[in-house]
């Protein structure tokens, strides 16, 4: 670090820190699931260094902790990668007992090259492959997550948590904002902690689930919208702790609740007039705009088992349940898997609705992004627009990982994009992580089978 790195520190870690003395640095990297890893260091010692080390097999562990054959060659020596800190993702960590930051790393290897299966490098890797094309690529995410109550046996189902009144949240109580009160407390830590991490939010509603609620973040630069929800799962899971519940990113923790979603929404800038290539001179749609959207159409299948990376993630895609059962595109219908929202010409955007909630949010934006690149590089127009309600159009997307994963190892294209040597290595850790699970006897089978064939 340079002598005066806090000069250089994000306003709203400068006010954070106003009157005060940092105690500790935690220096953190996503893995493939999203997690938080990395090391907390005394901020004495954060000034003097540059850098610091982890091994690389963090990007070859499944969700259980388990690893993936993914090492390569040389077999699995766990050789150490140089994680530099980006201090413009410099930001407070204000649940925590003492005065503490937290700073985002990217990975790089021995030769000082990103590593090509971290999360953050590969949506850097897609992104810039639009700036390389003469494009900006926008994105804004909405963040879907239940708060439930305290569960500490896996045997046990899960629960919404209780409200405000005494009561469990109750169902089917979309965008009430009686509902929304019920989590009061929680909702206050939320925006208490968002804003001292400087993080702005565009609005909180009540969800069509019980205990479900939806963030929508202002839209931006995919990379700073990726480290905000990276950021934000962490921040929410902490509030809920303090009120003595759970927060759940997972895709469908309710049987029979919806599940939770992170829909993208994107648009596209040409870099040198600052325009949305997707509204033309007369504020019409483009041929940019419809070929994005038959990218997302025929690429999306291969990316499904990365924007819902868990044997979890499948139960959300039901019929008539909020999630979207194919890919059909629409404007203003929340039933196809694409939907183009009512906006003005500069605003047009895309809607992507299939990806889970969770998805790491660097992966699940690349992907969707790559998909759109391709369909930009292509220039095919996509099938016609949808009329009616989606849910009694045809399922074309994977229902279950295994299937996912041989859709993602046959997509060439995809490859291309997010990376082979990322391809090579998530196909690998996912699939035994789905190995993994398939040794697991469920319930449902020792009640329907045991004595029964």
């Amino acid at each position: 670090m340079t002598k005066n790195w806090m000069d250089a520190l994000p306003d709203s870690a400068k006010t954070y820190l106003e009157g005060r003395r940092l105690d500790e640095v935690e220096c953190i990297i996503s893995d493939l699931p999203g997690i938080a890893r990395g090391k907390a260091v005394p901020a004495s010692k954060f000034a003097r260094q540059s850098a610091f080390y982890l091994p690389d097999s963090i990007f070859y562990q499944t969700i259980t902790g388990d690893w993936g054959e993914a090492a390569g060659e040389d077999g699995f020596i766990e050789r150490d990668m140089t994680l530099k800190p980006d201090m413009s993702t410099a930001t407070a960590a204000p649940w925590t007992g003492d005065w503490t930051l937290q700073v985002i790393h990217d990975a790089y290897d021995g030769n000082d090259n990103p590593v090509e299966f971290a999360p953050r490098n590969v949506l850097k890797h897609v992104v810039q492959q639009y700036r390389d094309a003469g494009f900006e690529p926008v994105v804004a995410p909405e963040m879907e997550f239940f708060l439930v109550a305290r569960n500490i046996d896996p045997a046990e189902k899960i629960k919404p948590m209780m409200g405000r009144s005494g009561r469990p949240a109750a169902a089917r109580q979309a965008y009430s904002m009686t509902a929304v009160d019920e989590f009061g407390p929680v909702i206050d830590d939320i925006y208490d902690f968002a804003e001292a991490q400087g993080f702005e939010i565009d609005g909180i509603t009540q969800e069509g689930g019980a205990g479900q609620l939806e963030i929508n973040l202002v839209h931006g630069d995919p990379v700073k919208l990726a480290d905000e929800v990276f950021y934000f799962k962490r921040l929410i899971r902490e509030a809920a702790l303090r009120h003595d519940c759970y927060a759940t990113f997972m895709a469908k923790p309710i049987a029979e609740e919806p599940g939770s979603a992170m829909h993208i929404h994107h648009s596209i800038l040409d870099i040198e007039t600052g325009q949305n290539i997707f509204s033309g001179p007369q504020g019409g749609e483009t041929d940019a705009f419809f070929h994005f959207i038959a990218g997302l159409q025929n690429h999306m299948p291969a990316a499904i088992a990365v924007i819902a990376p868990y044997v979890n993630s499948y139960r959300r895609y039901v019929k008539d349940h909020a999630a979207p059962i194919n890919l059909e595109w629409a404007r203003d219908n929340r039933t196809t898997g694409i939907r183009v929202p009512l906006s003005t010409p500069e605003a047009r955007r895309v809607e992507n609705r299939l990806a889970g909630m969770d998805c790491n949010p660097y992966l699940g934006i690349a992907a969707s992004l790559a998909c759109g690149l391709i369909g930009l590089q292509e220039e095919q127009r996509p099938d016609k627009q949808f009329k009616g309600d989606a849910y009694e159009g045809e399922e074309d997307i994977p229902r279950e990982m295994g299937a996912a994963l041989d859709l993602f190892n046959e997509s060439e294209a995809l490859h291309r994009v997010l990376g082979p040597e990322f391809a090579r290595v998530y196909s690998i850790v996912k699939r035994a992580e789905y190995d993994e699970f398939l040794q697991v006897i469920s319930p449902w089978e020792r009640e329907h089978l045991l004595l029964n064939v």
